[in-house]
C-alpha cells in the first residue's frame, strides 16, 4: 500500500455494540466542545485582562505561563491516571480542577486585580485542562479504532467550534462591559455540568480479564511503560511534531487577539473577532481533514497543511491590507488545523500502549505551551507583538522534516 492512501484502522480484540459506540463517539464530541469552550473564553478575555492589570507584553507573558505550567505537570501522570480510573473518571475529575481554576482567574482579574491571584487559577485551570486533554484524545482514539475510520480531527473541531464559541461569547462579553469575573464563572458552570453529562456514554473501561496479563495493570507496570515510552524513537519524534504543532495553536490563542489590538490598533472586540477567525479555520480544516486523511494520507496531507500554515502567519503579520491580513489568519487556522489532532492519533496507533504514548507526546508538545508565552512576550517587548508571530513560520518550515514519522506503523 502506498504511502499516499490511509489504510483503515487496525480492528481491535474487545468489541462494543455500535450503539454504545456512536454513543461515545457523540460523548467525546461534547467533551471535546466544552474544553474548547473553556479555553476560548479566557483566550478571549485576555486583552481584557491585560488591561485590568496593567500588564506589558512579557509580563503578560508570563502571567500566561502559570497556565502552561499547570498543563505541562499534569501531563507526566495523566497517562497511568486515565489508565487506572479510565478515562470517563479522570475527565470529570480534570474538569472539575479546570472550572475552579477559571473560576479562581476570573475573579482574580475581576475583583482582586491581583495578578498572584489569576496565576493561581490559571495552574489549576492549566493542571485540569492538561490531564483532560490526554484523556478525552485516548478515549477519543479507542473510538476511532471501533468506528474503523478517521475521526480525531472532527473531536478537535468540536473543540474548535467551543473555542469559537467562547471567542463569540468573549467578544459580545467585551463589547458590553461584561466583567471578566462574572463570564468566566457562568461558562465553568456550564463546563463542568456538560463535561458530567458527556462522559456518562464514554467506553466501558476494560475489566482485568480483557488483559492481556493481570499484572500489566499493576502501578509498577504502569511506570515501566511509561519510561519504555520515553525510550521510543516513533514516539519522541512525533511528539517534537505535536511541540510545533501546538506552538503553532497556542501561538495564535496567546497573542493574536493582543498582536491585532496592538499591531493593527482595533479594539478588543474586534480583536477577538480576529481570534474567531483563526478557530473558525482551524474548525473548516478538521472537518474537511478527514477525509482528506483517508483518501491521501498523513504524509500528504499534513504537508499541505503545513505549507498553508506558513503562508497564512506571514500574511497575517506582513499584509499591509486588514482584510489580506484577515485571509491569512484564516489560512493560518485551517493549516494548523490536523497537527496536534493527527499527532495525538499517531501517538495512539496501538491500542495497548495508548494511554502511555499519548501522555509522554503530550508531555513534550505542551513545552510549547510552556516557552511560547514567555518568549512571544518578550520578542513581542522588543519588535512588537504582531511581528513576534513570524517566529511560527520559521519553525514550521523545519518541521516538514518530521512528517513521514507520523505514518501509520503498518502503512509500508
Amino acid at each position: 500500500m502506498s504511502a499516499a492512501a490511509s489504510p483503515p484502522v487496525p480492528p481491535i480484540t474487545a468489541p462494543v455494540p455500535a450503539p454504545a459506540v456512536r454513543a461515545a463517539r457523540n460523548g467525546v464530541a461534547v467533551v471535546f466542545t466544552l474544553n474548547g469552550l473553556a479555553v476560548g473564553s479566557w483566550f478571549s478575555r485576555v486583552p481584557a485582562v491585560r488591561e485590568g492589570l496593567d500588564l506589558s507584553a512579557g509580563r503578560l507573558g508570563l502571567v500566561l505561563l502559570a497556565m502552561s505550567v499547570g498543563a505541562l505537570l499534569a501531563m507526566p501522570t495523566s497517562g497511568l491516571l486515565a489508565q487506572r480510573l479510565g478515562a470517563a473518571r479522570t475527565v470529570k475529575l480534570a474538569t472539575a480542577l479546570l472550572a475552579v481554576g477559571l473560576t479562581v482567574a476570573g475573579l482574580g482579574a475581576s475583583v482582586a486585580g491581583s495578578i498572584v491571584v489569576v496565576a493561581v487559577g490559571l495552574v489549576a485551570f492549566g493542571y485540569g485542562s492538561g490531564a483532560c486533554d490526554v484523556s478525552m484524545n485516548v478515549e477519543g482514539a479507542a473510538v476511532e479504532r471501533r468506528l474503523g475510520r478517521t475521526v480525531m480531527p472532527r473531536f478537535h473541531a468540536a473543540w474548535s467550534l467551543g473555542s469559537v464559541a467562547g471567542a463569540g461569547l468573549g467578544a459580545g462579553a467585551a463589547r458590553f462591559d461584561v466583567s471578566v469575573g462574572a463570564h468566566l464563572v457562568v461558562v465553568a458552570v456550564v463546563v463542568l455540568t456538560g463535561t458530567v453529562l458527556g462522559s456518562r456514554a464514554f467506553l466501558p473501561q476494560p475489566t482485568p480479564d480483557a488483559a492481556e496479563r493481570p499484572e500489566d495493570a499493576s502501578p509498577a507496570a504502569g511506570r515501566r511503560a511509561q519510561l519504555a515510552a520515553w525510550r521510543e524513537p516513533r514516539t519522541l519524534l512525533i511528539g517534537l511534531f505535536v511541540l510545533v504543532a501546538a506552538f503553532t495553536e497556542g501561538s495564535a490563542n496567546d497573542w493574536l487577539a493582543v498582536a491585532f489590538v496592538d499591531g493593527r490598533h482595533l479594539s478588543e472586540a474586534a480583536g477577538a473577532a480576529v481570534f474567531g477567525v483563526f478557530v473558525v479555520g482551524m474548525t473548516v480544516g478538521r472537518t474537511a481533514g478527514t477525509i482528506a486523511l483517508d483518501r491521501w494520507g498523513r504524509v500528504a496531507v499534513l504537508s499541505g497543511t503545513i505549507g498553508l500554515a506558513v503562508l497564512g502567519a506571514g500574511l497575517a503579520v506582513l499584509a499591509g491590507s486588514g482584510p489580506v491580513a484577515i485571509i491569512g489568519v484564516a489560512l493560518w487556522g485551517l493549516g494548523a488545523s490536523l497537527g496536534f489532532p493527527v499527532g495525538m492519533s499517531a501517538a495512539a496507533d496501538e491500542e495497548a500502549h495508548a494511554a502511555v504514548r499519548v501522555s509522554v507526546v503530550a508531555v513534550i508538545g505542551y513545552t510549547a505551551f510552556l516557552g511560547g508565552p514567555p518568549l512571544l512576550g518578550m520578542l513581542g517587548d522588543r519588535v512588537g507583538t504582531l511581528h513576534a508571530l513570524l517566529v511560527v513560520p520559521l519553525l514550521l518550515l523545519p518541521t516538514l522534516a518530521l512528517v513521514p514519522v507520523l505514518r501509520q506503523p503498518h502503512n509500508p
